[in-house]
């Protein structure tokens, strides 16, 4: 298995949040990355306590084809190679519920966090194949093992990503890409701002699911966990 710190790593959704700290994470341990942001500067910004040198940052949007395609494309040739890839973007809101007539706010869920990763996936696994240890990470939640509250396009959208995972895992196995969901109840971040239920500090942390991301990168080829269940309380089951 490479070392992370001679591997290539996108990650979406890197300014902020989950892939902030998974970003941190992996520039401690000497990878090289290639964050696919919305904006370039303030993504900059979020990182200026770092050492950058072997990042870049691409503009990406995840309801964009032609930005995905620009950013996988430019990584290859950037870096010369592509090693894993973070799918981390994603929305919540506004709420889905099953009686709700207007998907307005359904296709845009279902466009960022289900097709945006199935595109990036797509574009990434011929470069992913040639590196024998390919790895794909997809930031998923245990709103997609179940449904546990109104925002039912939410949970549908994360139980399709899952779905994408094992179909990922299918598909490259041969050629040697991992594939895992990790699947966290409340993180703190932005996303989870308004929830009053449940205190910041004891939600999951960003840092800590970002070892987990590490951890999933980093596993040989036979030794690969395809899901990782994550929870700050008890559940029956999770």
């Amino acid at each position: 298995m490479m070392p992370i710190a001679e591997r290539v790593i996108m990650i979406s959704g890197a300014s902020r949040g989950i892939g902030l700290a998974v970003a941190k994470r992996l520039l401690n341990e000497g990878a090289r990355l290639s964050l696919g942001v919305r904006d370039t500067a303030a993504a900059r910004d979020s990182l200026r306590t770092s050492n950058t040198t072997g990042v870049r940052f691409f503009p990406y949007s995840a309801t964009d084809l032609k930005s995905a395609e620009n950013w996988v494309a430019g990584t290859v040739k950037t870096f010369g190679r592509l090693d894993g890839l973070v799918n981390n973007a994603g929305v919540s809101q506004p709420p889905v519920a099953l009686a709700d007539d207007d998907e307005t706010g359904l296709d845009e869920m279902w466009a960022v966090n289900v097709k945006g990763p199935l595109r990036l996936t797509r574009l990434a696994l011929p470069h992913l194949a040639s590196s024998g240890t390919g790895r794909v990470v997809n930031i998923a939640s245990l709103s997609g093992k179940r449904v546990k509250n109104v925002n039912m396009g939410y949970a549908m959208t994360k139980f399709a990503l899952i779905a994408l995972t094992h179909a990922t895992r299918r598909e490259g196995w041969a050629q040697g890409i991992r594939a895992t969901a990790i699947c966290p109840s409340f993180v703190r971040t932005d996303m989870t701002s308004a929830v009053d239920r449940v205190e910041p500090a004891d939600m999951i942390q960003p840092a800590d699911l970002a070892e987990l991301v590490l951890t999933a990168l980093t596993l040989p080829n036979n030794a690969v966990v395809a899901e990782i269940l994550v929870n700050y309380t008890l559940e029956d089951m999770f």
